[in-house]
Formats: C-alpha cells, sequence, structure tokens
C-alpha cells in the first residue's frame, strides 16, 4: 500500500493497510495508523502519531517543527485521533514547550484547504476549520466549534463547544460555548441556533441558552452578576453547565 515513488524513513510504523501516496515523505519517528489514506506529496515528519481512518490530501504538511523562536529542537510531538480530513496545504505543527510539548488532535474534524494548527493547541471533536482559518499557539477548541473562513484565533484563547466565528474573526479572548462571534477583534452575536438543532439540541435546551446569552450579554449586568443569575438556573438547566464550567477557567477573560 506504499506507492514506491514515496519516501519512508527507516523506522516509520505504518498499518498494513494503510496506502501512502507517490512523493510522500514519511519520517522515521511517525506512526500512521489502520486505513489511513495519504495522499501524494504530502509531508509527514516529527514524533507525529495518526490514528485510524484519517484522510491526508496532497500538500498537506503534518507534524513539523513548530514556528516558535523559543523552540529548541526538543522531542515534542504531535497527536492525532481517528477519521479526521486534511485537505490541501493545511500546517499542523508538533508541540514547543518542553514541559508538555504536545499538540493534539481529537477525532471526526475537517481541516479545510489553508488551515493552520500552531503548536501546542489542543482540539477536540467534530471540528470545521473552513479555508484561511488559523490558530495560534496554546489555542483549546471544543468540540463541534466552527471556525468560518479567515478566522483567526490568537495565541492562549480558548472556544467552547458548539461555537462558532463567522467569516474574518478575529479572536483574541475566549469564547463561550454555543456562541456566535463576528467582527475583528470578535464579539457576541447570538447563540449558534442552527448548529444547536443539527446536533440534536430540544427546543426547551435552545430557549434556556437563549436565555443564558441574554443574561450574560445583553442584562448590561457585570460578569459576577450574571454567573450568579445562571449558577441559579443551572439545577434545572443542565446546558448551562458547560457554559459556567468554561467561564470559571477563563484566563484571557470572555469576549463581551
Amino acid at each position: 500500500m506504499i506507492d514506491p515513488r514515496a519516501i519512508v524513513e527507516a523506522g516509520a510504523n505504518i498499518a498494513a493497510d494503510a496506502e501512502i501516496g507517490p512523493f510522500s515523505v514519511i519520517g522515521a519517528d511517525v506512526h500512521i495508523g489502520a486505513r489511513t489514506w495519504v495522499g501524494p506529496h504530502a509531508v509527514i515528519t516529527g514524533n507525529t502519531t495518526i490514528g485510524a481512518d484519517n484522510k491526508i490530501f496532497q500538500f498537506a504538511s503534518i507534524g513539523a517543527a513548530p514556528q516558535d523562536k523559543k523552540y529548541t529542537g526538543g522531542p515534542t510531538r504531535l497527536l492525532i485521533g481517528d477519521r479526521n480530513v486534511f485537505r490541501e496545504f493545511c500546517t499542523i505543527n508538533r508541540g514547543a514547550t518542553p514541559e508538555n510539548g504536545l499538540t493534539r488532535i481529537g477525532d471526526d474534524n475537517l481541516f479545510m484547504s489553508y488551515t493552520h494548527v500552531a503548536h501546542d493547541c489542543t482540539l477536540g471533536n467534530h471540528i470545521v476549520m473552513v479555508n484561511y482559518s488559523g490558530l495560534a499557539g496554546h489555542v483549546d477548541i471544543g468540540d463541534w466549534v466552527i471556525l468560518s473562513g479567515h478566522t483567526g484565533v490568537h495565541q492562549f484563547c480558548r472556544i467552547g463547544a458548539h461555537a462558532f466565528t463567522q467569516a474574518y474573526c478575529g479572536v483574541s479572548r475566549d469564547v463561550p460555548p454555543y456562541v456566535m462571534t463576528i467582527g475583528v477583534p470578535a464579539v457576541p452575536h447570538s447563540i449558534n441556533t442552527e448548529g444547536l438543532r443539527r446536533r440534536g439540541f430540544t427546543d426547551e435546551q435552545i430557549r434556556n441558552l437563549r436565555n443564558a446569552y441574554r443574561i450574560l450579554y445583553r442584562s448590561d449586568l457585570p460578569l459576577a452578576a450574571a454567573v450568579e443569575q445562571l449558577t441559579a438556573l443551572a439545577p434545572e438547566q443542565p446546558e448551562l453547565k458547560p457554559l459556567l464550567d468554561f467561564i470559571a477557567l477563563s484566563e484571557r477573560s470572555l469576549i463581551r
């Protein structure tokens, strides 16, 4: 399943039913799981582990050294789960920091052409990064997030599950779960209602989240007072718990 025109360095561990296309380059410390397909002219290097059933299209660069001047060449890693799709010219860098040194990507994500994931990022599952969207280092993205085209995310930002950025967003602070953003710098616009419906949220849950959004963003309450109101509602509305947990862990402050 390895095209004879591919370059596979000694030490690479490739599943017997994986497929490597012509002119692709696979480094010595790369592990590629079952049924993963690597198209022509892709480059996979570094200490990179790729799970099963992934698709890596032509000219993708996976596992290259981080684009970070502080990086001194240590043994950092890239860990990729299952059933991800990496389209043309996307770049996924391994970690940079010696303490952790890990870029981690979950399952069932789609990285469209020219997307970029920098060093030490952590991505969940079912994420879509649309063409030309990019993450700086140490960014954390929750499940089911959609980053529309040309979205840029500042280093150390977090984006919560089910959030949605509209095209050309510049995210410089944390985006809570369920929230749709717009603009540069990104500001809250609404709840991601359509996305929540597609993922099985009930009408009642969506109404509850809309009300939570109004409390957080439209009531003119200080953040602490808004959190107090949401906390009182959470026992009867468990869909608010991810929102409250996210706010409690925010270090860069929320978009407001």
